[in-house]
């Protein structure tokens, strides 16, 4: 099965590179990541895993924290 966020986990290394690694410039993808791998996790189960998505009891910190 192929990363059905892997376009997300990419744009965000291509964001760090060009903006010198600041992180703040990226914000905007990093979101967009997260509710990638939550709708990931809601049609295909928690139990699936996804190399570019944080586990999902942390995804659903993360979202919590960022408002989303």
């Amino acid at each position: 099965m192929s990363d059905p966020c892997k376009p997300e986990a990419c744009a965000i290394q291509n964001c760090l590179i060009s903006s010198d690694y600041k992180e703040s410039k990226c914000q905007d993808l990093v979101d967009q990541l997260y509710r990638c791998c939550d709708k990931f996790y809601k049609e295909d189960g928690k139990e699936n895993k996804s190399p570019c998505c944080p586990k999902p009891d942390l995804l659903a910190l993360k979202m919590k924290q960022r408002g989303l």
